[in-house]
């Protein structure tokens, strides 16, 4: 598998790497200018601090598993829908669908939007 095709594939490398919580593996799946947008939170530019942004979101979830559903791709942008396991620090879980976008420059990602509702994760009901 090459690492254009990695965020598509079922058991692509990133969506492992951010299930490990290994954010130092996830940036390498970027340029280094790119932009990352995680649901209605402010877009993130370049990897350094897109790493931190995903390392601040780490230390508030215990664990999460993603199970993509399908992928599209059209020329240089694919589109992948999912769900993703939540496990919080509780030990209590959640599941939430959500809509992914990345737009890529070679191989490695420029731009990746996650579109989700991310409030159920914070909330106090399961």
């Amino acid at each position: 598998m090459t690492r254009q095709y990695a965020a598509g594939d079922p058991t692509g490398g990133m969506f492992v790497a951010i299930d490990r919580k290994d954010s130092t593996a996830f940036v390498g799946y970027l340029t280094e200018d790119a932009v990352f947008r995680f649901g209605a939170a402010p877009a993130v530019h370049g990897r350094e601090a897109i790493r931190a942004a995903v390392d601040d979101f780490f230390s508030t979830i215990a664990a999460s598993s993603h199970s993509i559903l399908r992928c599209i791709r059209s020329g240089a942008t694919q589109l992948c829908e999912g769900e993703v396991t939540y496990t919080r620090l509780d030990g209590t879980t959640v599941t939430l669908p959500f809509a992914d976008v990345f737009d890529y420059e070679n191989e490695l990602i420029a731009e990746y939007r996650i579109y989700i509702d991310i409030a159920p994760l914070y909330s106090d009901q399961v």
